[in-house]
C-alpha cells in the first residue's frame, strides 16, 4: 500500500538503504538515484563552517543534481554532518580510522546535523535541518577494539563509525534528539511538507 498520491514515485537522491527504508515504511513510493557530486569539493568551495549549513547545502545540491535529469519529479536530498565542537568528521576510510574516530568521541557529546531538501524542476521547495546530541560512553581501548571487530566493515559506512540501529547502540550513554534525525533523514518535517503539498493521502 502507498499513501503517495503522485503518479510517479518520489526520487531519493541517495544510495542510503536506511533512508529509502524510512520512506518506504511510511508508505511512500520511492526510488533511489544517487547523486554523483563531489561533496568535499562543494563543501570546501562554499566556505561554510557551520555543520548544519554544510548539511543543508549538500542535501540541496544532491537533490538539485538529480532534479536536472528528471524534470517534473519531486526529488529528496539528504545529508548528515557530525561535529564535536568545531571539529567536523567524515566517514572513516578503514577500521583503524574508525577506531580513531571512536577514541576521539569517547566520553564526549557530539552533534549530528541531519538535513533534508525537496527540489522540483531545479527549484528548492523545502529545506530543513534537525540536530541530535549523542553522548558516547567513556570507552577503553579494548572495548573500542571489540566493537570494531564485532561491527566489521560497517564501521566505514557511517560518519562516527557507528549505526545506532545496530551494534553502535552499545557505545552510548545518552541520546537527545529525534530517532529519524539520528538515522539521517528528518522524516516528520519532510512528511509535513509533503502533506502541505497534498502529496500524501494520510
Amino acid at each position: 500500500m502507498t499513501v503517495w498520491r503522485e503518479r510517479q514515485s518520489l526520487i531519493l537522491a541517495s544510495q542510503s538503504a536506511v533512508r529509502k527504508s524510512l520512506l518506504a515504511n511510511a508508505g511512500i513510493a520511492v526510488e533511489t538515484i544517487p547523486a554523483d557530486i563531489d561533496e568535499r569539493a562543494i563543501q570546501q568551495n562554499s566556505g561554510l563552517k557551520d555543520p548544519g549549513e554544510i548539511a543543508a547545502l549538500l542535501a540541496c545540491e544532491k537533490a538539485t543534481f538529480i532534479s536536472a535529469k528528471y524534470p517534473d519529479r519531486y526529488v529528496v536530498g539528504a545529508d548528515q554532518t557530525l561535529a564535536l565542537g568545531d571539529q567536523l568528521f567524515s566517514k572513516p576510510a578503514d577500521r583503524a580510522a574508525a577506531a580513531a574516530q571512536i577514541t576521539t568521541l569517547s566520553g564526549q557529546t557530539h552533534a549530528l546535523h541531519s538535513a533534508v531538501s525537496v527540489v522540483k524542476d531545479g527549484v528548492t521547495l523545502f529545506s530543513h535541518v534537525s540536530v541530535a546530541r549523542m553522548t558516547m560512553r567513556a570507552l577503553t581501548g579494548s572495548e573500542i577494539a571489540a566493537y570494531v571487530d564485532e561491527a566489521g566493515d560497517a564501521v566505514t559506512a557511517s560518519v562516527g563509525a557507528y549505526q545506532l540501529e545496530r551494534t553502535g547502540v552499545h557505545l552510548f550513554d545518552r541520546i537527545e534528539g529525534d530517532h529519524f534525525t539520528i538515522l539521517g533523514l528528518p522524516l516528520l518535517p519532510l512528511l509535513a511538507f509533503l502533506r502541505s503539498r497534498n502529496l500524501l493521502a494520510v
